[in-house]
C-alpha cells in the first residue's frame, strides 16, 4: 500500500480565480525520495501543504480529488491527526517557531509535549534531533537569536524529533551556506534509507540528479512529468519552462548540435556521464 496516494487533486484558494493545483495524481512508497521541481507559482508549495494534511482544513478553499497520507484521508481527518506521522518544513523557518519557548532545546521538546510523549523519552530524542542538524552546542540559546540558517535547522529538528514516516521539505536549504546545505542533503538521504518517505522541493538540480529516486515536474499547477532524474531533468519541457537544464546537459546538447555527442546516447545529468559521453565520441572518431 502506498504511503502517499494523490488522485485527481485540484485545489483553489479562497478568492482565487484559478486553481493552484489541477488534477495532480501520483503515489509514493515508503523510503522513496521524491524531488519536486518547477518554476515559481507552479503549485509546489501548495502540494506540500496538501501532503501535510493542511489543505483543505486550514486554508479552506475548494478541493476536488483525494489525498491519502499514511492511510488517512486529508478531507476527513483534522491536521492534528497527521502530527507525528507527517513532518513539514517550510521555506521560512520563523513561521514554524512556536513563540512559546525560551531555548532551542525547549522548542524541539514542544512537539513531543503536544503528542503526550513520556518525559523520560524526551531527552534522548531531543539530543538525537539536535545532533542530526548540528545544533547540539546551541541548545540553551534563544531561537530568536539564531541566524536564518540555524533557524532552518531548528525547524527541521522540531520535525525530526517526532520520528515522522513522511517528511515534506519545501526548499529546506534556502538559507544555508554550501556546507550546511550538504549536511542537510546527507541527512535527507540517510532518512530515506531508513524508510522515511521524503518529498523535497529543491532548486539544486545536481543533488536531485544524483540522489532522488523520482522527480515530479510541475507547471501552472499541473504535474507535467514524473520519472527518474535522468529522464525528467533532460526533457525539453523542463528546459523551456524556467527550471532549465543542468550545465552538463547543456554542454552535451551543444556538443550534440555540433556532432560531438554520440548518436542515440541520452543527454547526461552528472559530470561523470558527460565525460564518458564525450570520451566515447572521441574514441569513435579516432576509430574512423
Amino acid at each position: 500500500m502506498p504511503i502517499l496516494d494523490v488522485c485527481g487533486l485540484t485545489y483553489t484558494y479562497p478568492g482565487s480565480p484559478s486553481p493552484a493545483l489541477k488534477g495532480v495524481s501520483f503515489q509514493a512508497e515508503p523510503g522513496q525520495l521524491l524531488a519536486v521541481v518547477g518554476p515559481n507559482e507552479s503549485g509546489k508549495s501548495t502540494l506540500c501543504l496538501a501532503l501535510a494534511g493542511l489543505i483543505p482544513a486550514l486554508f479552506h478553499g475548494e478541493m476536488q480529488g483525494q489525498v491519502t497520507v499514511c492511510g488517512l484521508d486529508t478531507q476527513t481527518h483534522a491536521p492534528g491527526d497527521f502530527a507525528g506521522q507527517v513532518g513539514l518544513v517550510l521555506q521560512n523557518p520563523v513561521n514554524q517557531l512556536s513563540g512559546m519557548r525560551y531555548t532551542v532545546y525547549e522548542e524541539v521538546a514542544f512537539g513531543l509535549e503536544n503528542l503526550g510523549v513520556p518525559r523520560a523519552e524526551m531527552p534522548e530524542r531531543i539530543d538525537r534531533a539536535l545532533g542530526q542538524v548540528g545544533l547540539a552546542d546551541l541548545r540553551e540559546r534563544s531561537p530568536y537569536t539564531l541566524s536564518g540558517g540555524q533557524q532552518q535547522r531548528l525547524a527541521l529538528a522540531s520535525v525530526l524529533v517526532m520520528n515522522p514516516s513522511v517528511l515534506i521539505l519545501d526548499e529546506p536549504t534556502a538559507m544555508l551556506d554550501p556546507q550546511g546545505r550538504q549536511e542537510i542533503f546527507s541527512l535527507v538521504q540517510s532518512l530515506a534509507r531508513t524508510g522515511v518517505t521524503v518529498v523535497i522541493v529543491e532548486h539544486h538540480l545536481e543533488w536531485i540528479a544524483r540522489h532522488a529516486d523520482r522527480v515530479l515536474a510541475m507547471e501552472n499547477g499541473e504535474m507535467i512529468l514524473d520519472g527518474p532524474p535522468a529522464e525528467v531533468l533532460t526533457s525539453a519541457r523542463v528546459h523551456e519552462n524556467g527550471v532549465g537544464w543542468l550545465r552538463y546537459t547543456r554542454a552535451a546538447a551543444l556538443g550534440q548540435s555540433r556532432g560531438l555527442w554520440p548518436d542515440g546516447r541520452p543527454l547526461p545529468v552528472t559530470l561523470e556521464e558527460t565525460v564518458a559521453g564525450f570520451q566515447h565520441n572521441g574514441q569513435e572518431q579516432d576509430g574512423d
